[in-house]
């Protein structure tokens, strides 16, 4: 019998139960665990944060009626497993990030962070009031998932590597870790890349099989203890301005769940993702001050490979227009987009651009 099953007909079988007796199941008293594969080892700064706190978050809001078993990778299925876990009822969300995904289909970028993408805010502008919640759910309904936001990095880090990058030739036979569609641009400018999970990029950089990888930054990057074995820090990188986490459903699980309970993971989702977004952006810097003291370089692309960025991330984009339901993201997602910067930076942007030229720092 599959997991599925036999919750179904433990439910029906505690139904029954209830009728005659006070000694009911949990299950029939209107109690629910849900089972939540996650791509991250458990202590991971920002993303096991992330996923920590909906965990935590679910099981206060609905004062113990629903709750969360999180499962880091290994305790049930693998990181990078966890998306055909849910979709097919093994386990019943996951916690990880969607652009892992693009191999099922490359609309999940988006709900992550594609090549010059949103920020942190013009993605959760898109996924709340741009429609993108909307398609999540259209591209998930393929999978047999209910899409939901859980958390945001902000604007992850260039990377780490071994030595400077004068020229984007540098990038020619570079061992690099990076994930999602910024992945398929360093391919273009000839590197090697690979995804490999986070709990396994320490050893793979320390060893050489890697020379250089991104991971989010200066916060999770320290305690994931890159300085010790890289000391070139690109801090702003074109591949990832925001990146969004995804905690998604399995659908059939969505759909048994009461309305209250939908209504509180949708909203545990949200709190997640701004609780979670404060805390990086406000650790990030005292983080970023430590791992300079400890001899990390931190340096910025020239305009000559930001070019070459974009040069490459153009085509990469393009390449995928043949799908309907990615160019139906895409034109979403670009819209809504360019309605958001169209006064962020007429106001926040330049505001913030004439307080360092008043205030320094």
């Amino acid at each position: 019998m599959d997991r599925r099953s036999f919750l179904k007909t433990s439910a029906l079988g505690g139904t029954a139960a209830a009728a005659t007796s006070l000694a009911a199941p949990a299950y029939a008293q209107g109690k629910r665990t849900l089972t939540m594969v996650t791509s991250w080892p458990r202590g991971f700064a920002v993303l096991d944060d992330a996923a920590s706190y909906m965990e935590e978050m679910v099981g206060a809001m609905s004062d113990g009626q629903l709750t969360i078993e999180k499962k880091a990778p290994g305790e049930l299925v693998g990181a990078l497993e966890v998306f055909d876990a849910v979709s097919s009822g093994q386990a019943d969300m996951y916690h990880s990030a969607d652009y892992y995904y693009i191999g099922q289909h490359p609309g999940y970028a988006y709900f992550t962070a594609v090549p010059f993408g949103g920020t942190a805010q013009e993605v959760t502008n898109w996924y709340y009031h741009g429609g993108g919640e909307e398609l999540h759910d259209e591209l998930g309904t393929i999978f047999n998932l209910k899409g939901l936001l859980a958390g945001n990095s902000g604007s992850q880090s260039g990377g780490w590597f071994r030595k400077e990058i004068a020229s984007a030739a540098d990038f020619n036979g570079l061992k690099f870790r990076m994930p999602g569609l910024g992945g398929k641009v360093l391919g273009k400018l000839g590197a090697s890349v690979q995804n490999i999970p986070g709990g396994e990029l320490y050893q793979a950089l320390s060893s050489g099989a890697l020379d250089g990888l991104e991971w989010v930054g200066p916060m999770a990057d320290e305690r994931a203890g890159f300085q010790e074995v890289a000391k070139v820090y690109y801090t702003a990188g074109f591949h990832e301005p925001g990146s969004a986490l995804a905690a998604s459903v399995n659908l059939d699980v969505w759909n048994d769940l009461t309305p209250q309970h939908q209504a509180i993971l949708r909203n545990a989702s949200m709190a997640v993702t701004h609780y979670q977004l404060a805390e990086t952006l406000s650790n990030n810097g005292a983080a970023l001050a430590r791992l300079q003291a400890q001899g990390v370089k931190t340096l910025q692309f020239s305009d000559d490979v930001w070019d070459a960025f974009g040069k490459a991330s153009a085509e990469v984009m393009d390449e995928n227009m043949g799908d309907e339901l990615f160019a139906k993201i895409r034109k979403s997602f670009e819209e809504s987009l360019a309605n958001s910067a169209s006064w962020i930076n007429k106001s926040d942007g330049y505001y913030v651009q004439q307080r360092v030229r008043v205030l320094g720092g």
